[in-house]
């Protein structure tokens, strides 16, 4: 089972609003890169179930995405108390997005 729901732009803005932590992929469908990071965002979600994680699509939600400057996908963006505490580009290892879930809780 998924613990990691897709977002549109309407519902973002109201989890940012409602949720101490936030994490969000940025990711596209085409994205090689993306699908290497997905299932290390999927056990993100799992082990730390205290905080929301979603996923945006940059083509379905270009505004979104040119609003937080993603520029280069897959972007995990962490959002504090509805601030962007970290942004992390690229493939990284799952201790990367982990340690940064765990320096904002």
């Amino acid at each position: 089972m998924s613990t990691v729901t897709q977002v549109k732009e309407t519902e973002f803005d109201t989890l940012l609003k409602s949720e101490n932590i936030l994490v969000v992929d940025f990711s596209a469908s085409w994205c090689g890169p993306c699908r290497v990071v997905a299932p290390l965002i999927e056990k993100l979600a799992q082990e730390y179930q205290d905080i929301k994680v979603v996923k945006i699509d940059v083509d379905q939600d270009k505004p979104l995405a040119k609003k937080y400057e993603v520029r280069s996908i897959p972007a995990v963006l962490i959002f504090k108390n509805g601030e962007l505490a970290e942004n992390i580009v690229g493939v990284k290892p799952y201790e990367e997005f982990s340690d940064a879930v765990k320096k904002n809780l």
